[in-house]
């Protein structure tokens, strides 16, 4: 049981700690995205809609919200990934000047230190490929293209086959110093938090679409940091849950 005792730790709250973080220091707070490419390929994506969902009821939505890992091999519309994009990380508000971000799920003192890539196989109008979420601008940036997304994707999370009949994989990846910046080392246990929030809500959207999905925390740390061209220090893979349409 020894071997256990540190990681049931950081399960705890420390929030009693007498802590001094860089935000207390007066230390300039994090960007609230990454900067990007302006000049990149930029994708424009639909305005999240609430018509093109095929079950609207929430306590239908909630009963049925189950991990599914049988995809069809039809292809997800772009509407489709953008109302995904939107239920998991749309931001709904800017506060102060670029204070933060009030979004469509939770985050610890509204730090939200996600960001949301995508390894694309079959959307609709997409070339098959990596692309980058831009929130506040409800875009995508595409990274590169890659036409074996499928193969990639299975080595990425060690051979979970289910993984690469997908249409389109969420990667999420932490910037840990947004949550720092605020709460030290206290900011890795709510950050963490945080990320089942999000993925909840992509959970739930599914289920609204008619599509499914299955989280994944099983995965080749050092490959998907590679797959999404991170550092794998500053920002690493803490997330992901393939996506697709299901029977």
């Amino acid at each position: 049981m020894e071997r256990f005792k540190l990681e049931r730790e950081f399960m705890k709250s420390r929030f009693k700690d007498d802590v001094i973080s860089d935000q207390n220091k007066e230390i300039e707070q994090p960007a609230l995205i990454k900067e990007f490419d302006e000049e990149g390929t930029i994708i424009n994506l639909p305005k999240a809609n609430k018509n093109i969902l095929t079950k609207k009821e929430l306590h239908q939505c909630i009963n049925d919200r189950k991990s599914n890992r049988k995809y069809t091999d039809c292809l997800l519309s772009i509407d489709e990934l953008s109302y995904l994009l939107w239920a998991s990380q749309g931001v709904k508000e800017i506060k102060g000047d670029n204070y933060a971000t009030i979004r469509t799920v939770p985050s610890a003192g509204a730090r939200h230190p996600f960001e949301t890539y995508l390894a694309v196989d079959r959307v609709e109008g997409l070339r098959k490929g990596v692309y980058r979420y831009l929130p506040m601008e409800n875009q995508l940036i595409l990274l590169y293209e890659e036409d074996e997304i499928p193969e990639k994707i299975r080595e990425g999370t060690l051979g979970q086959k289910f993984a690469s009949t997908a249409a389109v994989t969420f990667i999420w990846t932490c910037i840990p110093y947004r949550g720092e910046w605020r709460y030290d080392y206290r900011a890795h246990k709510v950050m963490l938090l945080d990320a089942g929030h999000m993925c909840q809500n992509l959970y739930t959207a599914c289920e609204g679409l008619g599509l499914g999905t299955c989280a994944i925390a099983s995965y080749d740390q050092e490959l998907m940091d590679t797959m999404t061209k991170v550092d794998g220090e500053d920002e690493f893979v803490v997330y992901m849950s393939p996506v697709g349409r299901v029977e």
